[in-house]
């Protein structure tokens, strides 16, 4: 019960995410990805929520969205994501909540990564390009040089995408 009780919380956590986040969304060359060049997609915040999830080594909640592309592609049941499919990953500081032990609520966001398929344009990253932002400024090349390894190690069986559609 107190399992479900903390991935309900934090489903309804993620389906707030049309709540003011604390950062700017930049599209500007400089608000890119180092080695990538991706960024912050226009409108993310209305894309379709994918799944909720926690990462407790963090302390994090956080919500996949994905664009009409990644939506189709998982309702198909797609094997290999197309081109054009775009996952937006927002994670905050889990906050828990007074008087309910193990239930949650967002906290002060943390960052926000993207997923873009291109591949032509990332061929030698399984056709993803990859971003981290924090506060809407992304974070150095040393960090998204472990994007792909990370996704090829731990997800390279489903496209290299860690999350599955929460039905």
């Amino acid at each position: 019960m107190r399992q479900v009780l903390k991935w309900a919380v934090a489903a309804i956590a993620a389906s707030c995410i049309t709540a003011s986040l604390p950062f700017a969304v930049g599209h500007a060359d400089d608000a890119a990805s180092p080695i990538f060049g991706v960024t912050i997609p226009a409108g993310y915040r209305d894309w379709k929520l994918i799944a909720p999830g926690e990462e407790i080594g963090l302390d994090e909640l956080r919500s996949v969205l994905g664009n009409a592309t990644a939506v189709k592609a998982y309702q198909d049941g797609a094997a290999q994501f197309p081109d054009g499919t775009v996952l937006v990953k927002l994670a905050w500081k889990r906050k828990p909540v007074a008087g309910l032990k193990g239930a949650f609520v967002t906290g002060p966001a943390t960052t926000v990564q993207v997923m873009v398929k291109d591949s032509a344009r990332y061929a030698s990253t399984g056709g993803w390009g990859f971003g981290r932002f924090i506060d809407g400024k992304p974070v150095d090349a040393a960090q998204h040089e472990t994007c792909f390894a990370c996704h090829q190690a731990h997800a390279s069986d489903y496209d290299f995408v860690f999350t599955r559609y929460a039905h």
